[in-house]
């Protein structure tokens, strides 16, 4: 089993000190004998150790910076919700083909926001400008909120939060097994509580340093009897030797483990495996031993919404895939929705 993540290296801004979470957060640390180091900005990290991108990379994986979240200006480009709650940026896992390689670029440290009252103030009005619509929350559009909230209990706050709300909804995926405190929230059904799946291979190959195939299935049961609705996303879908038959199983063991109450209400996301040429480069630079292939001969050139193009399997390969994990769906939770695949 993954251990709960415990930074090496933990930075704070002055003004997280503002806010009874950052004192909270500083003074656990401290107990914990974590080096504690002052910046200016949580987007200023400079001088982190290591003698080599190689291990700077590395140890900035291993680094919590306690923030105040200035931007509340909330992002809506994901398809599964209208707006993006930002509670944490960055992750600690080690997933080869992760988007956030990118995205984060010389920044992969991760960020934790303190002033979270001021976060719930602006869902809050985002809430208000569609009510009577129901307005959700994407928490993990930048992170992987769950694997760093064992220590900081927002992402608790969060669920409940949004419980009490008339108009809102939350929604988040993980990776990480790590779910216990979560258990005893009180989410009054309005916290769709998701897990990023996948076959083994892909977990044992590309997903170093997160929870394995059957931690995260037991997680999932757990979560179901904790009465939240539950989602998986399958992502990225990967074609490898042996990919039908990995899917396969790993929605067998599904099948097998997870409550009959959380297949009534339960929803897939299906995303198949891309990259763009400035991906490849970080990949490469960042895993230079990974199996992950990356050859855009094999692929097919696809314009992003932003005027970035990415390399997805060919239109013969999606249909493969759409029509493979469509009908695993299918056989083993027939009463499930597919909310898209892309």
């Amino acid at each position: 089993m993954v251990k709960p993540f415990v930074p090496q290296l933990v930075y704070v801004e002055p003004g997280a000190l503002e806010y009874s979470l950052g004192r909270e957060l500083v003074a656990k640390f401290r107990e914990m004998g974590i080096e504690i180091r002052k910046t200016t900005s949580h987007n200023q990290i400079r001088n982190l150790p290591g003698e080599n991108d190689f291990q700077r990379y590395r140890i900035a994986k291993s680094t919590l910076v306690v923030g105040v979240r200035k931007t509340l200006k909330f992002d809506t480009s994901k398809p599964s919700a209208e707006y993006a709650i930002p509670f944490v940026t960055g992750c600690m896992g080690h997933c080869h083909y992760c988007y956030l390689q990118t995205t984060m670029g010389s920044k992969p440290y991760i960020r934790t926001y303190v002033n979270i009252d001021d976060i719930f103030d602006a869902a809050e009005n985002y809430m208000k400008e569609r009510a009577p619509e129901i307005t959700r929350f994407e928490a993990s559009c930048t992170s992987d909120v769950v694997g760093v909230d064992h220590l900081t209990h927002t992402l608790k706050k969060a669920i409940e939060f949004f419980g009490e709300s008339k108009y809102g909804k939350l929604r988040f995926v993980t990776k990480f097994a790590h779910v216990d405190h979560l258990l005893n929230a009180k989410h009054n059904g309005r916290t769709r509580f998701r897990f990023s799946m996948n076959d083994d291979y892909i977990i044992k190959n590309f997903e170093p340093g997160t929870s394995s195939q059957d931690d995260r299935i037991e997680a999932a049961k757990k979560v179901a009897e904790a009465g939240y609705p539950l989602g998986f996303i399958i992502a990225p879908i990967y074609l490898h030797d042996g990919w039908k038959e990995g899917y396969r199983e790993m929605f067998e063991k599904l099948e097998a483990q997870l409550p009959k109450t959380a297949t009534k209400d339960l929803t897939f996301e299906l995303i198949q495996h891309r990259f763009t040429k400035p991906a490849k480069r970080v990949i490469e630079k960042n895993y230079p031993m990974t199996k992950l292939e990356l050859d855009e001969s094999k692929r097919k050139w696809k314009w992003g919404r932003y005027g970035i193009g990415k390399y997805v399997y060919t239109d013969e390969e999606q249909e493969d895939i759409k029509n493979t994990l469509g009908n695993y769906i299918k056989t083993y939770f027939p009463e499930a929705k597919l909310e898209y695949f892309t």
